[in-house]
């Protein structure tokens, strides 16, 4: 049995139902919080930015016998001099922070990688780190970061816990297949879950023949400009309603009536460098998220009429059965020193949702990425395939 590996969690907030408490939260108690199966990790030290009226922190501490340290430089080296950890999980995720002008939470993912690394310059060591969600709001930031890894020799794992989930049918996509074009259907809020929608896409879209190679322009619609586009033929009407046909809940009325009437539905348009393209539509007014989520996806490959398509499954409420897979990811790295699959997937998604956030602010112009020229070739790691946990009562 692999040894536990020593962590400390970064946390912008720990509370009932947080990100925090759906990735810490299995590694403490277990990924079902019985006291059952669960990663080869140990939770030394916390550093927690905000402590509202419910927090969790101070009693999971408590209970597990770490401390919470006021500082992210005392809590990897334990109040020492030297690195006394052999991982870090970066959670900022949740919590009060305010908005830039473009509507993106700051939350403070930066400052957090920030101050990890300067530990690690200031011992000579570093040890692998995972970034909850996207590595930053802006592009400005996450290249930083990203580049930061890539000096210090940093194993780094960011993103979403959809490309793990279970999916419905299991739609395996082949490394080198032709796909020429997607749809990918998610729900609002716009920049937070537009994020997953993009990571749902993209772990998709990666697999086509050559591999990742960067986006060229994006645009954000919204109102009846979404559905003039699609009359137009800017995105694939077959592709939409395969999508659609996977969504497990949504309105009696009509799409279109309903996402004009909501204020932040919207559709993402992806130009991609090799002439793949793909839509991002979020309807939202007219889907439920319901239990197992709304992320669906349709592709089409080339020289087949035969569209394949997919429903991201998400099991909620507790135990959030999904985020042990992203667990059992970061577990992977902390392990072996190796990210399971590149962190290139959520740098190009965190710069294609922060472009569509400045296409969405700009009067929903299309917006140049030459900055998008990302290449990475994908892994083989594998989403749920185990049956889905019951729903439990914490």
């Amino acid at each position: 049995m692999p040894e536990l590996k020593k962590v400390a969690a970064i946390l912008t907030v720990y509370t009932h139902w947080s990100h925090a408490d759906v990735i810490v939260g299995k590694i403490l108690e277990g990924y079902n919080y019985d006291g059952g199966a669960g990663p080869n990790l140990k939770v030394v030290s916390m550093y927690v930015d905000q402590t509202p009226e419910k927090d969790m922190s101070r009693a999971v501490a408590k209970k597990h016998g770490f401390t919470i340290y006021r500082t992210i430089a005392e809590a990897l080296t334990l109040g020492g001099d030297k690195l006394a950890v052999d991982g870090v999980l970066c959670i900022g995720e949740h919590g009060d922070y305010p908005k830039n002008a473009k509507g993106q939470i700051l939350y403070p993912r930066r400052r957090f990688f920030e101050e990890v690394c300067k530990v690690f310059e200031r011992t000579k060591k570093s040890v692998p780190v995972f970034n909850d969600k996207h590595l930053s709001a802006t592009w400005t930031d996450a290249k930083w970061m990203y580049d930061k890894a890539r000096e210090l020799f940093v194993p780094f794992l960011a993103g979403s816990s959809i490309p793990l989930t279970w999916r419905r049918p299991e739609l395996r996509l082949p490394r080198g297949c032709p796909l020429i074009e997607a749809v990918q259907v998610g729900y609002g809020p716009l920049e937070a879950y537009g994020f997953h929608a993009l990571e749902g896409l993209q772990c998709m879209a990666e697999r086509r023949k050559g591999g990742e190679t960067g986006v060229k322009a994006v645009q954000c619609l919204q109102g009846p400009a979404m559905w003039q586009a699609l009359d137009e033929g800017r995105w694939s009407k077959p592709l939409l309603e395969a999508a659609l046909a996977r969504v497990p809940a949504h309105a009696k009325e009509d799409i279109r009536t309903a996402t004009t009437k909501a204020e932040d539905a919207g559709l993402f348009l992806i130009e991609y460098r090799d002439g793949f393209r793909a839509a991002v539509v979020l309807p939202n007014g007219w889907i439920h998220e319901g239990d197992g989520g709304a992320f669906t996806f349709a592709g089409q490959l080339k020289g087949t009429d035969k569209l394949v398509s997919t429903h991201f499954y998400l099991q909620q409420p507790d135990p959030f059965g999904h985020f042990a897979y992203l667990v059992k990811a970061i577990d992977s790295m902390m392990q072996t020193g190796h990210a399971p699959y590149p962190v290139e997937r959520t740098l190009l998604t965190t710069g294609i949702l922060d472009a569509v956030m400045t296409s969405k602010a700009e009067k929903h112009r299309r917006i140049e990425t030459p900055h998008l020229e990302i290449k990475y070739q994908p892994t083989d790691w594998p989403f749920a395939t185990d049956p889905v946990p019951k729903v439990i009562k914490r």
